[in-house]
């Protein structure tokens, strides 16, 4: 990192074919070089580490708008530009610069990560305020927002691969930052390795790249896709989706996402629900044109997108720990996501419509988890909440404008984009559609049902379950802020990226006709009436009827949603177990194999010669008699042969 930032720094004006990404390196140096002061400062930065940390983020953001505001001045064919850095890989006929690409999609995601991120550092100043290590934290945090810039930005998926392990770092980092207690740091391990099985995906499709391009940078990858066989695209993008399978916890490598809520809750807001977990969006999205040529493979990324979200949305039901609950949901909407973009152009724009939606309204429940549990003596259990509303007001209001939104409720932020999803899911038409239309659909009421759960759980319900000793109170103005910020985007977000034409800003991204949009007012209304039904359910059991303190038993399908479906016990019995007896074989074999013949070989020559070097004693009488022995023993042979 500290090498990108000194090339960053000195060849940031390189050749460019765009004015406005001649700055464009800042977006990722500024957090760059918050974090390399806080970490290399050492404790000295403890007192203006925060406050430095949360500037240069919101510096970032500043130019990200600077930025956007003249690519809305030019045409639709001119926003996008690239600015070359420095030759980055000058390996013979091999010659890759590291270079930043500046579009309507990168430009997206630049306003998203820099603006939320910015809005969770200040909320850090507050959680995090009596943390005698705050200065690493958000040096973390820095290194975080950077390397997602990094991923944003590329323009070539070499270095999209360098932000994706930046982040992944980042991720380690900040999940186990409590290390001291052996169940974080066991969670962040899990997300660790379970991120390089994405990780070897990506970076196989990468090598594939270039076996069949000869190049990796965005352009020449696109533009040989006609060239290519439909085998060789398929196997390319089967492999991107397993790398964003990994790094969006997606089917079926989601397991790490629950146990990541170990880390502090704004990393949970940060990375866990609004930005690094939708980098595998991102990298499909980007790929379109490597999907479009592979069918097949375009259909694996809606299937794996329906499975996941009504995975996780049934996993939602049954979790207890306000975080998990909201981190199945995480599951789930990237699970809409990954389906929309798996639906081919249709569905494009509306995937990166609820991802940038999502990010507003998942970002604030997050920070509304964590302004409840600074209210509740860090308390997760939601069996142990109820009634919060009167204590935590501005929690309770900003929270629930979330719910509404991801509920769909219009106008919040979720009607506009989510319900998008579904009605592109049906609109594919043919079996294809009916399935994955019904899933969006079954989905979006399960949604209502456990997202409302969680809200009357914890802000209603007919009584208090409050442990002795607890005293519910609101955050202060440095926690609340950022969450009324992000709850006035769960309330308008939607709508205002609707009538600006969100789909229209994306179009010269992905090319093609452009789609018309018609809304389907028949499923509209159906969608509406699921989301009442699960809604009322959950009304009915969890405010009007009593909610026990500690769970029920359930039935089967309920422990097995407490269980993630078992998916540790799938991975445990199918990988796991399996991967320690080969070691253990290949270790036996190795040992009583391999060392064992090279070790016996080794000792009987050694043995032989022991042996053999007695008889050069240094005695000449040993000599002498050794002679006479051989001239009898010739004698011998002689006389017996006559």
């Amino acid at each position: 990192m500290h090498t990108l930032i000194q090339s960053l720094a000195t060849e940031g004006a390189a050749a460019t074919e765009g004015g406005h990404a001649a700055y464009a390196w800042l977006l990722i140096a500024l957090p760059a070089l918050g974090a390399a002061i806080l970490l290399l400062g050492g404790k000295r930065t403890n007192k203006f580490g925060p406050a430095l940390a949360t500037g240069l983020s919101w510096a970032s953001f500043a130019v990200g708008a600077v930025i956007f505001v003249t690519m809305l001045g030019l045409g639709a064919e001119e926003r996008a530009a690239h600015a070359e850095l420095w030759n980055w890989i000058p390996a013979g006929q091999f010659q890759l610069s590291a270079g930043l690409l500046v579009d309507q999609l990168s430009m997206s995601f630049v306003l998203l990560i820099t603006f939320v991120g910015s809005l969770i550092h200040v909320y850090s100043l507050g959680y995090m305020e009596h943390d005698p290590d705050k200065r690493r934290f958000f040096a973390y945090l820095n290194l975080f927002v950077a390397s997602m810039l990094v991923l944003v930005l590329a323009d070539s998926y070499l270095l999209l691969f360098v932000g994706w392990e930046g982040v992944g770092l980042a991720s380690y980092l900040l999940i186990g930052f409590w290390n001291h207690n052996p169940a974080y740091a066991t969670a962040a391990n899990k997300a660790f390795f379970v991120n390089r099985v994405g990780d070897l995906g990506l970076s196989i499709a990468i090598m594939m790249m270039f076996a069949t391009f000869g190049k990796v940078d965005f352009a020449s990858v696109n533009a040989g896709v006609d060239g290519a066989s439909t085998t060789q695209l398929t196997a390319i993008g089967l492999l991107l989706l397993v790398g964003a399978c990994g790094k969006s916890a997606q089917f079926p490598l989601q397991s790490w996402l629950g146990d990541a809520m170990a880390g502090p809750t704004p990393v949970s807001a940060l990375i866990h629900a609004a930005t690094m977990v939708t980098a595998g969006v991102y990298l499909v999205v980007r790929s379109h044109a490597i999907f479009e040529g592979a069918p097949n493979a375009q259909l694996a990324v809606a299937i794996v997108g329906a499975i996941t979200l009504l995975y996780g949305a049934i996993v939602g039901c049954a979790k207890d720990d306000i975080k998990k609950a909201l981190a199945a949901s995480t599951m789930s909407q990237i699970g809409y996501m990954m389906l929309a973009a798996g639906l081919g152009p249709i569905g494009y724009a509306f995937a990166i419509f609820h991802l940038l939606t999502h990010g507003f309204f998942k970002a604030g429940m997050f920070l509304g988890a964590g302004s409840v549990m600074h209210g509740m003596n860090d308390q997760v259990d939601m069996r142990r909440f109820g009634r919060l509303s009167g204590a935590m007001k501005v929690t309770w209001v900003t929270f629930g404008l979330g719910w509404l939104a991801i509920l769909g409720i219009p106008p919040f932020a979720g009607f506009w984009s989510k319900d998008k999803i579904i009605e592109s899911a049906f609109a594919v038409g043919g079996t294809r559609g009916w399935i994955l239309g019904l899933a969006t659909l079954i989905g979006a009421g399960i949604t209502a049902f456990y997202m409302s759960r969680l809200f009357f759980m914890t802000f209603h319900g007919k009584e208090k379950r409050w442990t002795d000793g607890q005293h519910p109170h609101e955050s202060p103005a440095t926690m609340t802020v950022p969450m009324i910020v992000l709850s006035i985007g769960s309330g308008l977000l939607g709508m205002i990226l609707a009538f600006a034409g969100f789909a229209q800003w994306l179009h010269p991204v992905f090319g093609g006709e452009e789609h018309e949009e018609h809304t389907n007012w028949p499923l509209m209304a159906i969608t509406l009436l699921v989301v009442a039904a699960g809604l009322l359910l959950a009304y009915w059991r969890y405010w009007r009827e009593e909610v026990p303190k500690r769970a029920p038993e359930g039935n089967l399908l309920t422990q097995a949603a407490r269980a993630d479906l078992y998916q540790d016990a799938i991975n445990e019995g199918l990988f796991m177990r399996p991967g320690i007896h080969l070691t253990r074989a290949l270790v036996f074999t190795d040992t009583k194999g391999v060392d064992a013949t090279a070790g016996g070989l080794a000792a009987t020559i050694g043995g032989f010669s022991s042996r053999l070097r007695r008889l050069q004693n240094g005695y000449v009488r040993s000599y002498a008699l050794t002679m006479l022995t051989g001239v009898v023993a010739v004698l011998g042979v002689l006389w017996v042969m006559n």
